[in-house]
């Protein structure tokens, strides 16, 4: 199935109902309000699936600034989300992030999550070797077998904890963390998704991709359930950044190593995985036009990485309620999610960002900005799968022929922003390959990077 998400109601900004801080616009340009105290904003989550049923819930972010002194900077933020689906799937997710909690400099970002995803994309191994049919998801034609035929269910649970500390002052910083992942997954459950759907609108009874995939032993029978996975995180940070939610300019750079080592229990799935991120900030015209770019390797370096930990996307920052890709909202837009999968993967993002509005409503900080960008991304360290199970007249249902090649989408987007941290985003990326999808259509919080 490819799933596609309507609407019913969106952009709707609670421009600070409750804000208990002062403002002072007496050193800022363009009569902006020095932010003091806290501040918060929110939105409704409303949204309806076909298969998924009716989305429901709320997002929100609070901010304390003290006295104003580092505004636009925060000295603590929380971000709670909690919404789920009629069918299951839910999203409850706890942020928190502060440089100031901890004297001395030392940055405190903790993540507290949980996500049950009753149809979550799975289109194989290693980019474009693995064949996607689009005709196999659309009923009527007569290929199809199943709606959710490029699905499976995961929960997952996830606890973050990361430190960062100065080597140089706090543009060079030391970075160290535990991350802790708990991975259920299996088949969709079709029962589920049928109950209460007319007969000619049921979901057939078949065996899907990932059912084909474990039958065929290219999931291995050890991990076609998923684990847990405990794995630390050592790195060092550069970052120039003027403002880290939407930098006018700097540089923001990373390399970390992320081993989940076998005495904490991650065997048969101990690995060591390479994170290397340089993003840069170039100022065109002060305060409203910036270009801005990003290109990441992330790949393992040693041992054994399980199917279900390959997607997930590393940085030494991330309020990221899905973290996991090449594909998507967070990566890739207009590429189906989690498209590109392998063992190592290359991507990058160019954007421009044109902030076209900005005032002072309600007493508080706006912009309206739109965002051109080309995202492209591609799998350089393959997946290792042996397929001599498949029977050979099936072998070009299930594979193509050609190595992965790179995945390329563009599009635009809008950019609301009050007091110049909590950014509404809404992309929309059209993909360049109809073996990624068409398009896609993407509303949350914060830019990409």
């Amino acid at each position: 199935m490819r799933k596609t998400l309507v609407m019913l109601s969106l952009v709707v900004i609670v421009l600070n109902l409750c804000t208990m801080g002062q403002a002072d616009s007496s050193s800022l340009p363009m009569k902006e309000k020095k932010k003091t105290g806290w501040t918060w904003a929110g939105l409704p989550v409303v949204a309806y699936d076909a298969d998924m049923g009716l989305q429901l819930g709320v997002l929100g972010q609070v901010f304390y600034y003290g006295d104003g002194s580092t505004y636009p900077e925060y000295r603590h933020t929380i971000y709670a989300e909690c919404s789920w689906f009629t069918k299951g799937s839910a999203v409850y997710q706890l942020f928190y992030d502060s440089k100031y909690l901890i004297p001395g400099g030392i940055r405190v970002t903790a993540d507290f999550d949980y996500l049950p995803e009753r149809a979550l994309d799975f289109y194989g191994f290693n980019g474009y070797e693995a064949n996607y049919q689009e005709s196999v998801t659309r009923p009527g034609t007569g290929d199809y077998l199943s709606r959710v035929f490029y699905k499976q269910e995961r929960k997952m649970y996830r606890v973050m904890a990361d430190f960062q500390g100065p080597v140089a002052g706090q543009k060079f910083r030391w970075l160290a963390g535990i991350n802790i992942l708990g991975i259920q997954t299996g088949t969709v459950d079709i029962d589920r998704i049928n109950k209460g759907k007319a007969a000619d609108n049921k979901l057939p009874d078949t065996a899907l991709l990932y059912d084909r995939y474990v039958g065929y032993q290219l999931i291995r029978p050890e991990e076609k359930n998923g684990g847990t996975t405990i794995y630390l995180k050592t790195g060092l940070v550069y970052d120039t950044r003027d403002n880290e939610a939407a930098p006018n300019r700097g540089l923001w750079s990373e390399a970390m190593l992320l081993s989940a080592p076998s005495f904490l229990g991650n065997n048969p799935y101990a690995f060591v995985k390479l994170a290397v991120t340089h993003r840069q900030y170039i100022s065109l015209v002060k305060k409203k036009l910036v270009a801005a770019y990003q290109v990441s390797y992330q790949g393992t370096i040693g041992g054994t990485t399980p199917y279900y930990i390959m997607p997930y996307i590393y940085s030494s920052y991330a309020l990221t309620t899905k973290p996991d890709g090449l594909g998507g909202s967070r990566t890739i837009r207009g590429v189906l999610r989690n498209r590109i999968t392998g063992d190592g993967v290359a991507f990058g993002n160019v954007e421009l960002r044109w902030k076209f509005f900005r005032s002072v409503v309600f007493k508080q900080n706006l912009y309206l900005g739109l965002t051109g960008f080309l995202d492209g991304g591609m799998v350089v360290q393959d997946h290792k799968i042996y397929t001599n199970t498949i029977p050979a007249d099936q072998q070009a249902f299930y594979f193509n022929t050609s190595a992965d090649r790179l995945h390329l989408a563009a599009g635009m987007g809008l950019r609301i922003a009050v007091n110049d941290n909590f950014i509404i985003s809404v992309d929309y990326g059209m993909a360049m390959n109809r073996q990624d999808g068409a398009s896609g259509l993407y509303i949350g919080i914060g830019n990409i990077f």
